[in-house]
């Protein structure tokens, strides 16, 4: 009596989840979903940026345009140096300002005679962008450049002609330099020389980096490829959608409201993820003033976690100083912070562990499936509403990694974290979107079982990892 009674219980439950999946997928819009180079771009997550240009030399963040070429002269240029450093620091790529508002062109331009070519650099023979990009393929890190459109120094600014010029520069950089994963365009737009400002033609302007470079993501206010995050501080809102609608709006002052950025669109009809961006030093470009106010491996830490660990991706300026280098306070810190995440999430202790469903709180699928979720490899996936994890002892740890299955849209609304303590679920945490990747932390705890249920979606939840550290950090003292 008592199998047969086990029998329909098991029956009622399937009916149970199965209808809870038709209600869940019923009358929901079709997921939105990143293109294979934007999968690409997710993996990337933290990169480094670049300011470097004649601001380097007159100690200004907004160059005038005027200035000669002749101040650009480092004198012990590294971008070997640049490279190694950042790939102490856990990036994996860098992107550099090919050419900021002044109009310096930091590669012999043909457009243009206000370049590396006309200074005593190497005798005008240098070329930065060649150096830099090489230096990026022989230490494996991704290459990405800025081009500002606003240029206060060509003398056809301002007229339909310009847009030649422009694209024109940019087809320079996109045919002439190896496999770009990011173009990077800023919102601004002011006065040329002629005290005229200039319309942009950004539709051509894509046109080309599709033509050239098909994999490359464009950042701007509306994407298409990734979008700002709204601050310069480093950071997004916990709850952070990738999608986005950009109907009706533009780049720079015509850009989505802040709040907008911050969060995105829940149903937005485009994938374009955030980008956090912000630098290791209150300005842009180097200031020698600002030597002693570097931001901290700590406060590096906590920048990473409230934006990688939001699911946007990290840009992280690093202005090279007048040698050509990246200057050591800016360096030591860098590396610090490399170790202090490698070590934060060098030994996971759900790895390998046991993972079963609770079947009272999600779909039905195999429990075999669940094994995707600890087996380190973020393009396997299970779906699932609430499983159990269990460390197989007690564990202490203070910090949660769960992975989307973004290949297929994002998807979970919220969700909640216990652990079973004294006979009992007790809950420690929750929390809001998924994404490519939540970080979530919380006071210690000790505990060999912990489950995780999703408590709202849009769909079917596809999650593929959950992780689980012990994670020590010291205070972040703010500047």
């Amino acid at each position: 009596m008592k199998k047969i009674n086990c029998k329909i219980c098991t029956i009622v439950l399937l009916i149970n989840f199965f209808g809870q999946l038709l209600l869940a997928q019923a009358g929901a819009p079709a997921a939105v979903t990143p293109t294979p180079a934007q999968l690409a771009w997710h993996d990337t997550e933290f990169y480094l940026f670049f300011h470097f240009g004649p601001n380097t030399f007159t100690n200004l963040e907004w160059g005038h345009g005027t200035e000669t070429e002749e101040l650009f002269n480092p004198t012990a240029l590294d971008c070997d140096q640049w490279c190694r450093i950042a790939k102490q620091a856990g990036a994996r790529g860098v992107i550099i300002t090919a050419k900021h508002h002044d109009g310096f062109c930091l590669w012999p331009s043909k457009y243009s005679t206000h370049t590396v070519r006309e200074s005593p650099w190497k005798n005008g023979k240098g070329d930065v962008l060649r150096e830099l990009s090489d230096a990026c393929r022989r230490h494996g890190l991704k290459f990405g450049v800025y081009l500002s459109p606003w240029d206060r120094n060509h003398p056809q600014y301002g007229t339909a002609e310009y847009n030649d010029v422009y694209a024109n520069t940019l087809t320079e950089l996109l045919t002439g330099y190896g496999e770009l994963f990011e173009v990077w365009w800023d919102g601004a737009n002011g006065e040329g020389p002629n005290g005229k400002k200039q319309t942009y033609d950004f539709h051509r302007f894509e046109k080309l980096v599709a033509q050239y470079q098909p994999n490359a993501i464009i950042f701007s206010d509306i994407g298409p490829g990734c979008r700002w995050a709204g601050n310069e501080q480093g950071t997004v809102n916990e709850t952070n959608w990738c999608t986005l609608d950009t109907a009706s709006y533009g780049r720079g002052a015509t850009g989505p409201p802040a709040d907008t950025l911050q969060r995105g669109n829940e149903n937005g009809a485009h994938w374009i993820p955030a980008e956090c961006d912000v630098s290791i030093r209150p300005g842009w470009f180097y200031h020698p003033e600002e030597d002693t106010r570097v931001k901290t491996p700590e406060q590096l830490f906590d920048i990473y976690l409230k934006s990688v660990g939001r699911g946007a991706n990290l840009i992280l300026n690093v202005p090279p100083d007048r040698r050509g280098l990246i200057h050591e306070q800016d360096s030591a810190n860098l590396v610090a912070f490399g170790g202090k995440v490698r070590t934060a999430f060098g030994k996971n202790l759900a790895s390998g562990k046991k993972v079963k469903p609770e079947f009272g709180g999600g779909w039905y699928v195999p429990i075999r499936q669940f094994r995707r979720l600890v087996d380190n490899d973020a393009y396997s996936w299970s779906e699932t509403g609430s499983f159990v994890l269990n460390l197989r002892c007690k564990h202490r740890f203070n910090t949660l990694v769960l992975q989307e299955y973004i290949t297929t849209g994002q998807r979970v609304r919220a969700f909640r974290v216990d652990i079973w303590q004294a006979g009992a679920w007790k809950e420690i945490a929750r929390s809001t979107t998924i994404g490519h990747k939540k970080i979530l932390r919380f006071p210690e705890v000790k505990a060999k079982k912990v489950r995780i249920t999703i408590s709202d979606t849009k769909l079917t939840p596809r999650l593929s990892e959950v992780q689980v550290f012990q994670v020590k950090s010291e205070p972040v003292k703010q500047e």
